[in-house]
């Protein structure tokens, strides 16, 4: 029988793994790099920024998970991010911080492409991407306002935008849209 060690799980792992510091790649396996069309090597000492549709998004969401991993140890969500090629995608991503009160500093992240299941319509606005990703987890207007720090309005008329964009005439008719239904 062969050795199996913790580095060999590592890069034969059915998901993309990385272990950061500072949001900079400092290992990562092969999977990562076919998710996102990268030889895994060249994003050794890459910021994540790389995977991210833009800077902004990239900001966005570095704000919102400190303090959600500072309290619950861990951060989850599924969010579009973008291969080397500029392909936009859905990916469900997770991450353990090795310092829940430095989350940034040093962790353990997961990537795995969910794209085969969700469309990502291209002209989709960094904002509208964000509202997206939280409609397909069921939040309401007033919960994603909370998460994004905007009013509940401000949701509801994003919503109503990506309702004209898919051509859904209800939420519930958006949400299978973007979920590829």
């Amino acid at each position: 029988m062969p050795t199996f060690d913790y580095q060999t799980a590592f890069h034969i792992a059915p998901v993309g793994l990385v272990i950061s510091r500072q949001r900079i790649i400092e290992d990562c396996n092969r999977q990562l790099g076919k998710i996102f069309g990268y030889d895994h090597e060249t994003l050794i000492g890459q910021s994540f920024q790389v995977l991210y549709p833009s800077p902004k998004e990239f900001e966005r969401i570095g704000e919102r998970i400190p303090p959600i991993m500072s309290a619950q140890g861990v951060y989850s969500d599924e969010r579009i991010m973008r291969r080397a090629n500029g392909e936009l995608f859905w990916c469900h991503v997770t991450g353990r911080s090795l310092d829940v009160n430095n989350p940034h500093a040093a962790g353990l992240w997961t990537f795995e492409d969910i794209s085969a299941t969700r469309r990502v319509a291209v002209a989709l606005t960094a904002r509208e991407r964000e509202i997206a990703a939280q409609l397909v987890q069921g939040k309401t207007s007033k919960q994603i306002g909370k998460i994004l720090e905007i009013s509940p309005r401000t949701v509801d008329i994003y919503r109503a935008r990506l309702m004209q964009k898919y051509g859904a005439g209800t939420a519930t008719e958006l949400v299978q849209r973007l979920l590829g239904n």
